[in-house]
């Protein structure tokens, strides 16, 4: 059995993976954002094998929880779940968040970032008007989204030992996707299970953008190594926190 971080499982996909993942018999760290959300998950609480506490609209928070997870036992994969729509967070919690807990926690062998297939509609240009410090709105989901796939795939590229992958859940009936989705929440969290924890070969494998357990092709932009360096760059520079190719 694995031990996985589900960031962003107070509630919608990340609860339904937790959850899943818990009665699959998995150890699974949950993640809230302050202790008064984590007191309100009840049952689920009590079942993970931990819980992480950090507002993902701030770095410091970030680093902190990266060192405490350091300090507890090895994670076998982190489901990089955490997302906001909009607001001056957008890309710390949409970007940031993954890039510092991916770079901080090194050994980790399966990262799964969620994407959307509204990365499609992102812009490369925005890339260089990003306030990565949230201190106001800058950018749009879609570009939050085509960063944070071109993130995986630079991942994927640069610690080939390890499993990394980008999925696209769908448009799912949650909070985030309100109540006329059109698509299946259930479906919505299956794939990053299975990339996750699944011995199957093709779940082994890395550098791939998924939906539904179906490869489909991201984005040009996500694909190309030169804007994947871009995204790097940018992020080391705005968090100072450098990226271990290994």
């Amino acid at each position: 059995m694995s031990r996985i971080l589900v960031t962003g499982s107070a509630d919608g996909l990340g609860r339904a993976a937790a959850e899943t993942l818990i009665d699959a018999g998995h150890d699974v760290l949950i993640h809230a954002r302050t202790t008064s959300r984590l007191d309100t998950l009840g049952d689920l609480r009590n079942r993970a094998a931990g819980a992480v506490v950090a507002d993902f609209s701030d770095a410091d928070a970030i680093v902190g929880a990266a060192e405490e997870l350091n300090r507890d036992a090895p994670l076998d994969a982190v489901i990089h779940n955490a997302g906001v729509v909009d607001g001056a967070p957008l890309m710390v919690v949409n970007v940031v968040a993954p890039y510092l807990l991916t770079a901080l926690l090194p050994d980790v062998s399966r990262h799964v970032y969620i994407s959307s297939g509204m990365h499609r509609g992102g812009s490369p240009a925005a890339l260089d008007a990003v306030d990565w410090s949230g201190t106001r709105s800058s950018g749009s989901y879609s570009d939050s989204k085509l960063f944070v796939t071109a993130l995986s795939l630079a991942v994927a590229r640069l610690r080939p030992e390890s499993s990394v992958n980008a999925v696209d859940p769908g448009w799912v009936p949650t909070k985030m996707g309100g109540p006329g989705a059109s698509d299946d929440l259930e479906a919505g969290h299956r794939t990053q299970e299975w990339l996750a924890t699944s011995d199957d070969p093709e779940a082994r494998t890395t550098g791939g953008y998924w939906f539904h357990r179906q490869r489909q092709q991201p984005h040009k932009a996500a694909m190309d190594v030169a804007f994947q360096n871009r995204v790097l760059d940018a992020l080391q520079a705005a968090t100072g926190v450098h990226f271990d190719q290994r």
